[in-house]
């Protein structure tokens, strides 16, 4: 978390979500995974999923949910990053993870994912950070295991049918749990 009231310029500030947030939140989520936009990163899920990735309620709970918290990444007062922490005991859940399309590619989501692992380690005490990956999205999880974390073979069914997770396009899509110890 910076502590300083006035970062060098190009520094990244990391903050705790409010509401005013919700809008540009939910917006950068859906350019990051969503339509044509997200295809300039290497993130988008726009070739097996359309529809949305989340919403303005969706951002909403997370950032009043007990024990979440959805982290704010800006630079020069633009938001470039977010993602979401929530304390689940030992362990850290990991999720809506987004890096502004224009700027994937070029170290900014490593350093947001480290920050995240030493905010949950250090505020909660936690020993292990989980999250769920769309199974068949094989250059994300590569990248996840270059930063440590490992496959489970632990599937959770994908929400077919609910359209707040979006269209899918094929009928194989599952989660994966992935864990890494912290």
């Amino acid at each position: 978390m910076n502590t300083t009231s006035h970062p060098a310029p190009g520094e990244l500030v990391f903050r705790d979500a409010a509401e005013p947030d919700v809008p540009a939140l939910a917006d950068l989520v859906e350019s990051a995974y969503r339509g044509d936009s997200s295809r300039t990163g290497w993130t988008s899920e726009a070739d097996i999923l359309e529809g949305q990735r989340t919403d303005h309620a969706g951002v909403r709970a997370v950032i009043t949910a007990p024990g979440s918290v959805l982290v704010v990444v800006e630079r020069d007062g633009t938001l470039v990053a977010c993602c979401q922490l929530e304390h689940r005991g030992e362990a850290a859940y990991f999720g809506m993870f987004a890096v502004r399309p224009g700027l994937q590619g070029g170290g900014l989501g490593r350093v947001v994912l480290a920050e995240a692992e030493r905010r949950a380690k250090e505020e909660w005490g936690v020993r292990e950070m989980q999250m769920k990956v769309i199974s068949v999205r094989d250059d994300l999880i590569a990248w996840y295991e270059r930063r440590g974390y490992r496959r489970t073979g632990r599937m959770t069914p994908f929400p077919y049918g609910d359209e707040r997770f979006g269209l899918p396009q094929r009928d194989d899509l599952r989660f994966e749990l992935l864990l890494k110890d912290i």
